[in-house]
């Protein structure tokens, strides 16, 4: 789960299902493990060959390191 901070909103979106709802035309899947709060979360990008690091912030990122 991530916290989404979307362009002109003030608060981030924390449920995966109002990110789902909101961006299910965008999106191919969202992973809900449930509320994360509004403390930034640590992002991974598995896109490419090996994860990259995005975002530090609340999870231990080193197993991607």
């Amino acid at each position: 789960s991530s916290t989404l901070l979307l362009p002109d909103e003030e608060e981030p979106l924390t449920q995966g299902w109002e990110i789902k709802e909101r961006l299910d035309h965008q999106v191919d899947a969202v992973l809900d493990s449930g509320d994360c709060g509004t403390v930034p979360t640590t992002v991974v990008d598995f896109s490419g060959g090996d994860p990259e690091i995005v975002r530090v912030g609340a999870g231990d990122p080193a197993r991607f390191e």
